[in-house]
């Protein structure tokens, strides 16, 4: 099988820190491959919450998703990285002095070091039992633009952040918007909670969405609350937030150390195997945190270190980018 692409340095996963680890591999003088599952870049953001203000990165007070991946890109395109979307990396083996990591469409990539940044890995979301064949009819999972609910009767379904921010966000746009959560306490963040009670959102708890009904397309849903009768809200779309299943797929199979669904790594972001790093949400250690500006950091290391294992002439520390 013939090599695709030569690489000092190959990154698996394109979300927020792939790119950053893209950007500052090719600052490192390296020649970059990004292989990502999706057909985008960006990772969870772009797939998931695009129009999401962000507000724990530095030196942005809040930013939309959508403006933080295209800033990464940006940045990134710096490196001139060779991109591999809507491939799967499926298997690993290791040379002498590099890695060959092969993709479902059976064309490989040889690089001196690789680092996987892939967040919770694949993952799908959860499904609503009763949304069985609407998908698509006016059931979604997710919400990329605000702009298609619009004038609609808006049901959110869930109970973590992004049933929340949907709800925030879809509340000046739709008619109207319910999130129905089947108990009375929610995972999502206090503060996005108290600014959804503020608003215009009606929030129904200890309930379930049981029938979903229209013609072609959606037109009303049937909620049934603990102990009283089943009510009927106009609904002509139906966001189902309740979360994902994530599936860390093949890189189970290659001999990596994993812990919880995620992958161990050591103070230079190595993992159990030579030549192959881990940065961002993907990764555990003792006191690990999982924020985006943390994987900033970690990809930094990662990219350092793995230099010096495609070099060991090269130094951990290159000096700072503002340096002449």
């Amino acid at each position: 099988m013939a090599t695709e692409t030569d690489a000092d340095l190959l990154i698996i996963g394109a979300g927020p820190t792939g790119l950053y680890a893209a950007y500052y591999a090719g600052f490192r003088g390296l020649r970059v491959a990004v292989v990502d599952s999706l057909p985008e870049l960006g990772g969870q953001i772009t797939a998931m919450y695009p129009e999401k203000a962000i507000l724990d990165v530095a030196g942005f007070p809040s930013v939309k998703g959508r403006d933080l991946v295209e800033g990464l890109v940006a940045q990134a395109s710096t490196a001139h990285p060779a991109y591999h979307l809507d491939r799967t990396a499926r298997t690993l083996r290791h040379g002498e002095d590099h890695v060959v990591v092969g993709l479902d469409d059976g064309s490989e990539v040889s690089a001196g070091a690789l680092l996987i940044t892939a967040g919770i890995g694949k993952f799908s979301p959860r499904p609503l039992p009763a949304g069985d064949g609407w998908l698509g009819r006016g059931m979604e999972f997710f919400v990329p633009s605000f702009q298609p609910y619009a004038g609609k009767d808006v049901v959110i379904v869930g109970g973590g952040d992004s049933a929340f921010d949907w709800a925030l966000h879809l509340e000046p746009v739709a008619r109207s918007v319910a999130l129905v959560h089947r108990r009375d306490a929610f995972r999502a963040h206090q503060r996005t909670v108290d600014a959804v009670r503020s608003s215009e959102v009606e929030i129904i708890t200890r309930a379930q969405v049981t029938q979903l009904r229209g013609e072609e397309t959606l037109a009303e849903v049937e909620v049934t609350v603990d102990g009283e009768e089943p009510r009927t809200l106009p609904c002509q779309a139906l966001v189902a937030a309740l979360g994902f299943v994530a599936d860390l797929g093949p890189l189970q199979e290659w001999g990596i150390e994993v812990e919880k669904r995620h992958v161990v790594v050591g103070p230079s972001m190595q993992t159990s195997l030579p030549r192959v790093f881990a940065a961002g949400d993907i990764t555990e250690y003792p006191g690990k945190v999982r924020l985006i500006a943390v994987g900033f950091g970690e990809a930094a290391t990662a990219v350092n270190n793995a230099a010096v294992a495609i070099d060991p002439s090269a130094h951990v520390f290159p000096g700072h980018s503002s340096e002449g």
